[in-house]
């Protein structure tokens, strides 16, 4: 695992805890996190089946960034399915940064991956695919403002 890698994964534990505070404040969700490697393979991230995304490029870039695969180093061969096609308990998609939420039904993001209508992304660690804010105002389940 590189460094790059542990410091993202950082980022996103700290903005889980962020949004773990917020959806008990805002809508009285309170999380229950799977701490453990098994179990956060296995299960999902939470008890309650939200996946939660950082992006902190989303202001300056206009757009969303929707994993799809993912490996831990750039030297792996092969990307392994992740985000909204990680299989596990995630049914809402929580994405965006310290102001604001978009929450997004999984299965409606995997829909809209299918029809090819949006801009794939990859990186030497990363694929996944853009949706532009006026997309993600219209169709979102719900947004959060902090």
């Amino acid at each position: 695992m590189t460094e790059y890698y542990k410091e993202m994964m950082q980022k996103g534990f700290e903005f889980q805890d962020f949004i773990a505070d917020k959806l008990i404040e805002s809508l009285g969700i309170s999380l229950t996190s799977y701490s453990s490697k098994k179990h956060q393979e296995k299960k999902g991230e939470n008890r309650q089946g939200l996946e939660i995304k950082f992006d902190d490029k989303y202001k300056t870039t206009g757009n969303i960034y929707i994993e799809t695969a993912e490996k831990s180093n750039e030297n792996n061969p092969n990307f392994v399915s992740s985000g909204i096609y990680r299989s596990d308990n995630t049914w809402l998609y929580l994405i965006g940064n310290y102001k604001e939420v978009f929450i997004f039904s999984k299965k409606h993001l995997v829909l809209i991956h299918k029809t090819g209508a949006y801009r794939n992304v990859e990186t030497k660690t990363s694929k996944g695919f853009l949706l532009p804010e006026e997309f993600c105002e219209k169709y979102c389940v719900n947004k959060l403002k902090f």
